[in-house]
């Protein structure tokens, strides 16, 4: 049976590549500085008995670099979507013009930025965190084929490859998260 076993390399990687994507949407949402769209992904508002993400109860816009405006479709969800954006954390205080929601985007302090490069660090950390999960997943899979008879050399070999993956994935991370964290610190 043992020469049977194949791990499914293909399947680590792609949870692994998860965790990467699941991490470049969080640094979107980190701002630096500059108006995105995209800063407003992880703002969830309590509409209609379930949380909504802002841009299914409006249109977002982004008309200068430093302004985002959302324009709430259904005026009973303007005071909801103004609330959700104060207790996000993103820093914003949200200004009202009828069902138009402005976000003037303030020039970030020095302060600030290091907060937001905590933030970044911590985005990261927890996507190693989700990635070494994984690898511990495919490290269970060749024991378990080692208990049911694996050579100690094909062992070793999926060892070496399961950590080879994890290494680049990693490196991955940390290269994004020093990248985020430049653009933060940019004046």
């Amino acid at each position: 049976m043992s020469e049977d076993f194949e791990l499914d390399t293909d399947d680590l990687k792609r949870r692994m590549d998860g965790s990467m994507a699941n991490l470049r949407t969080e640094f979107a949402s980190l701002r630096t500085g500059r108006a995105s769209a995209s800063m407003l992904e992880p703002v969830m508002v309590d509409a209609y008995g379930s949380m909504t993400p802002i841009n299914q109860v409006g249109t977002v816009n982004v008309p200068e670099p430093r302004m985002v405006t959302i324009n709430v479709w259904d005026k009973s969800l303007v005071g909801k979507v103004e609330k959700a954006i104060r207790e996000s954390g993103l820093g914003i205080n949200p200004q009202l013009n009828g069902t138009i929601i402005m976000l003037p985007i303030p020039e970030l302090n020095e302060e600030r930025r290091r907060e937001l490069g905590k933030v970044a660090g911590q985005y990261a950390e927890s996507a190693r965190v989700a990635i070494r999960n994984v690898r511990r997943d495919g490290m269970d899979q060749i024991k378990k084929a080692k208990a049911d008879g694996m050579s100690e050399d094909d062992q070793k070999f999926w060892e070496t490859e399961v950590q080879e993956l994890t290494d680049e994935m990693i490196k991955a991370v940390d290269t994004a998260l020093e990248t985020k964290q430049a653009e933060i610190m940019q004046v």
